[in-house]
């Protein structure tokens, strides 16, 4: 029975992840009824088989306690921090009243290596599949530079070598036209200097509710010659994508850091 019960909190978790990465990525938007269902269901699941098919109720009802504690106030520091947004903050929540610890039933002898507080496995797992996507940014920006002539910071040379440095590896240049339709990010800005004269400069954390404010102001201010090699944005995919990445990892393989340093420490 806890095998049976162990597959279904990871079938459910896994699922409304799944859906809510896609929502997220079509309209980065997730709708709260993920939550307020996912929420719940998993609670009642885990607390279910902890309580009635646990030989040891009360130590694992303190694991999932601590687990749920410390998985929400990581979520809720970083979410006022303006590290990821709510659904990122909301789904780390529900992971941990779905998988507060490994569901060791299920996949006994997948993960060899993990930490006592799965939702944190989880989450870093996430972070560092998320870092991968940096290899894909310089990548973009090298072919860049092969197949066109100038600086990739032309226009932006002023810019410090700490704000250059972010966007090679968070970001690339795209066609004006991308930056106006598609789910992109500015990286850049227009501020006007005190001769009047409007001057462009990298970002470091572009906000979502600042975008269309500052691509109008790309327009208004900045000549359309000017913009021929494109613009500095950053694709911005959600990190609920990599967060449910991070899941399947650690189920199947368990704690990348903790896998990384074993190989080290070997």
């Amino acid at each position: 029975m806890n095998q049976i019960l162990d597959g279904t909190r990871t079938f459910l978790c896994v699922s409304f992840l799944i859906y809510a990465s896609w929502s997220d990525y079509k309209t980065r938007e997730v709708s709260n009824k993920v939550w307020v269902i996912l929420g719940p269901s998993a609670l009642a699941l885990t607390g279910f088989q902890f309580l009635f098919y646990s030989s040891q109720p009360l130590q694992l009802l303190q694991s999932y306690i601590l687990s749920f504690a410390v998985t929400s106030v990581l979520a809720v520091a970083i979410f006022y921090a303006g590290g990821f947004g709510g659904a990122d903050a909301k789904a780390l929540m529900c992971i941990a009243l779905a998988l507060p610890v490994y569901p060791s039933h299920l996949l006994s002898q997948a993960a060899e290596l993990f930490s006592p507080l799965f939702p944190l496995t989880i989450f870093t797992n996430g972070i560092l599949l998320g870092a991968l996507s940096v290899f894909y940014a310089l990548f973009r920006n090298l072919l860049w530079k092969v197949r066109n002539r100038g600086g990739v910071f032309e226009g932006l040379e002023t810019g410090s070598f700490g704000r250059k440095f972010l966007a090679l590896v968070s970001g690339y240049k795209v066609k004006l036209s991308q930056l106006k339709t598609g789910h992109m990010y500015p990286l850049e800005d227009v501020y006007v200097n005190d001769e009047g004269e409007a001057k462009r400069k990298l970002l470091v954390f572009p906000k979502d509710e600042e975008r269309e404010e500052i691509v109008s102001r790309i327009l208004e201010n900045v000549k359309e010659e000017s913009l021929e090699g494109g613009v500095w944005a950053t694709p911005g995919l959600p990190l609920l994508i990599f967060i449910t990445a991070g899941l399947i990892v650690a189920l199947a393989y368990g704690d990348i850091v903790w896998i990384l340093l074993s190989l080290f420490l070997k």
